[in-house]
């Protein structure tokens, strides 16, 4: 078991569960999708030039954020960005789908704002168990 800390280059979550000023259009569905596929590749990238393994049994994904001041905020509003890093290691390789059988998500932390610094996230990466039948 080993846990690999992957920073990330957001000082705010890309993607939340209640983004402002996004409405119901059709116009702002594609505007979504278009972070949700940048986030996707953006994590894949990342996770090669991490030289993450390819194709392992299980892993725990954590999303960390510490903030860059102190208002309050909900954990569970990071999900969706969890979600597209999560979808970003499948698409590089790191398991085979991002399902229960491949991936245990854990609840995004929010640690508290450091005085005088910019956010900044992180994804913390638990590999439980590599792959032995290599498919």
């Amino acid at each position: 078991m080993r846990t690999i800390t992957i920073e990330l280059p957001w000082t705010a979550p890309p993607l939340t569960l209640n983004p402002a000023g996004v409405g119901t259009t059709r116009g702002a569905a594609f505007a979504r999708a278009r972070q949700i596929r940048d986030v996707r590749a953006h994590m894949a990238v990342l996770a090669r030039h991490t030289n993450l393994p390819l194709k392992v049994a299980h892993v725990h994904v954590q999303l960390h954020y510490c903030p860059r001041d102190r208002r309050r905020r909900d954990a569970i509003n990071l999900t969706p960005t969890q979600k597209a890093l999560v979808d970003g290691l499948r698409d590089y390789g790191l398991v085979p789908d991002d399902d229960g059988r491949w991936v245990t998500d854990h609840m995004p932390v929010i640690h508290p704002a450091e005085k005088g610094h910019t956010g900044r996230m992180w994804l913390e990466l638990t590999i439980t168990a590599e792959r032995e039948d290599h498919e």
